[in-house]
């Protein structure tokens, strides 16, 4: 599988370059993105994609000096989970 990231989303595709999931998120301003929607094709769950799309854009945050509202359900369960991204939670 490949991620792909594109202007405020990220993508994965499986081996026949397919796109089986996306996170997307919006830009608030200079210093925050909002994590608006997770999602991953029904033949490809329980495989962490979803978790790694969460983890892509925790790591793209880092990197650019940003903040993180997670809006989306599934991305605000892996923050409420998840420690680590503590840092980046808005």
């Amino acid at each position: 599988m490949n991620y792909i990231e594109e202007e405020t989303r990220f993508v994965v595709l499986d081996d026949n370059k397919q796109e089986i999931g996306e996170m997307t998120w919006s830009n608030a301003g200079e210093s925050l993105i909002i994590i608006d929607h997770t999602f991953v094709d029904d033949n490809h769950r329980g495989q962490g994609i979803a978790e790694k799309l969460v983890s892509l854009g925790v790591d793209y945050a880092r990197r650019n000096g940003k903040k993180v509202m997670p809006l989306c359900p599934f991305a605000k369960k892996e923050f409420d989970r998840k420690k680590e991204y503590q840092d980046v939670l808005h």
